[in-house]
C-alpha cells in the first residue's frame, strides 16, 4: 500500500547526505556525529551534522504524492487500513503548528563503552557518545492528526509506521520499521513534524514528516512515516518485544520495555585530543537526561578523585541538553583522564558502571575521557 509513496528506492549508499571523516564515524546505514565539532556550533546541531540512524536505508519520498494514512479500532467509523482517514502534506501544512526543541538519541548511545571500559562484549553499532542530536522541530501536534481522525476513548496504543524499506534479518522480514506508544503519550507531547532548524526535513532526518517523541529514546521518533494505527487494544512488532527491551541477568525472562532516555554527558572534544601544557583551557560539553531537566553537572580532570561543578551555558531546553563550561588550568605534560557527571530533575546521576544487558542499551556511565598535554 505504500509503493506510489516512494518514488526511488534510495541514493548509491544507505544514506543520502555526504558524511566527512572528521564530522562522522560511520557504520553501514549508521553515522555517528563525532562530538569535537560541535564546539564550532550553538544549541542545535546543524542538519549537516545530524547523527543518522537507519535500520535500512533512507528512501526518497515524494511530499506531492504522499498521504498519511490513519486507522484501526480506536478510532470511530471503518477505518481500515484499506479505508484508512488520509492526510496530505499541505492538509498537515495547514493545520495549527508548533515548534519542540527536542532531542532524538538512539537507545544505543554509548555502547562501545560496555566494552572498552567494562570488559562487556557486545556487536550492535558501538556508538560512543555521538548517536545523539538536538533540533528545533516544527510540525502538527499528533494529538490534533487522532482528534481530526475520530480517535475514541477505548483507544490505548497508537503505532507509527515508516516508509523505509522492510527490515530482513537472516531472512525473516519483520516489515517497516513501527514501534507502538500509549495514547497517553501520543495525546501528551508528540508531534508529527515537517521542519527541522526552519527548514523542510532532510531525506535521512525523515523527510517528508517524522514524529518527535520528546524524552523517549529515538526508536519513538518514526521517521518517513507513512501510515498511524490507532488500536483498542494493545499493539506489538518486532521493535517493542525483542528489540529496544532489556535483556539480561539483572532483568526478567520477558525483558523489560525502554521508554525515556537516561542521564549522559559528553565533552566537545575529540577523543585522545592534544592540549598545549601549563596552559588555560575552557572545557565545554553538553549534558542530558530523558527525565526532564539537567541541575548540575560536575567535571574531573585528575580520573575521577575531586569533582569540581562545571558553570552552565544556558537553562537548556527540557527536553534537549544543557551546554556547560569548565576552566581547567592543565598540568604538565603526560595523559589525563577527563570525566564529566550529570544529575537530572529527579535526582539521577550518572553511575561510575552500568548494569549490563544483551544488546548494550542505555549506557548512562561516567565517560572516560583521554587527553594528552604537550
Amino acid at each position: 500500500m505504500y509503493e506510489h509513496h516512494v518514488t526511488e528506492a534510495g541514493p548509491d549508499g544507505p544514506i543520502v547526505k555526504p558524511l566527512p571523516a572528521d564530522e562522522f564515524r560511520v557504520y553501514g546505514s549508521n553515522a555517528e556525529m563525532r562530538w569535537e565539532v560541535m564546539g564550532e556550533h550553538g544549541y542545535v546541531v546543524p542538519n549537516a551534522n545530524f547523527f543518522v540512524r537507519n535500520h535500512t536505508s533512507t528512501p526518497l519520498i515524494d511530499a506531492q504524492t504522499w498521504n498519511l494514512r490513519v486507522f484501526g479500532t480506536g478510532l470511530r467509523g471503518p477505518a481500515t487500513p484499506g479505508n484508512p482517514v488520509r492526510f496530505s502534506y499541505q492538509d498537515l501544512l495547514d493545520l495549527p503548528a508548533r515548534t519542540v526543541v527536542s532531542s532524538i538519541e538512539c537507545a544505543g548511545n554509548g555502547r562501545s563503552f560496555f566494552t572498552t571500559q567494562q570488559d562487556q562484549t557486545m556487536t550492535d553499532t558501538p556508538w560512543q557518545l555521538g548517536a545523539i542530536g538536538v533540533a528545533a522541530w516544527r510540525g502538527v501536534p499528533l494529538s490534533l492528526v487522532l482528534e481530526r481522525a475520530g480517535i475514541t476513548r477505548q483507544a490505548v496504543d497508537v503505532m507509527p509506521y515508516g516508509l523505509d524499506p522492510a527490515y530482513i534479518v537472516d531472512g525473516i522480514d519483520y516489515g517497516r520499521v513501527r514501534r507502538p506508544i500509549p495514547v497517553s503519550k501520543a495525546l501528551d507531547d508528540v508531534i508529527l513534524a515537517y521542519e527541522m532548524n526552519g527548514v523542510p526535513l532532510p531525506p535521512d532526518s525523515g523527510y517528508p514528516v517524522r514524529v518527535i517523541v520528546p524524552y523517549w529514546a529515538g526508536i519513538a521518533s518514526i521517521k518517513w512515516v507513512g501510515q498511524i494505527e490507532v488500536s483498542a487494544t494493545p499493539l506489538v512488532s518486532y521493535w517493542n518485544t525483542h528489540a529496544y527491551r532489556l535483556f539480561g541477568p539483572a532483568y526478567p525472562p520477558q525483558g523489560t520495555p525502554i521508554t525515556t532516555q537516561v542521564t549522559r554527558s559528553a565533552f566537545e572534544l575529540a577523543p585522545n585530543a592534544r592540549l598545549p601544557a601549563h596552559r588555560d583551557y575552557l572545557l565545554t560539553g553538553r549534558s542530558w537526561s530523558g527525565n526532564g531537566p539537567i541541575i548540575r553537572t560536575e567535571i574531573s580532570t585528575d580520573g575521577g578523585r575531586r569533582w569540581h561543578e562545571a558553570i552552565p551555558r544556558d537553562r537548556g531546553a527540557p527536553a534537549a541538553w544543557q551546554r556547560w563550561e569548565f576552566p581547567w588550568r592543565t598540568p604538565g605534560p603526560g595523559s589525563h583522564t577527563l570525566r564529566a557527571r550529570a544529575t537530572d530533575v529527579t535526582g539521577a546521576t550518572q553511575p561510575a558502571a552500568v548494569t549490563a544487558n544483551t544488546f548494550g542499551y542505555l549506557f548512562d556511565g561516567i565517560v572516560r575521557h583521554p587527553v594528552t598535554t604537550a
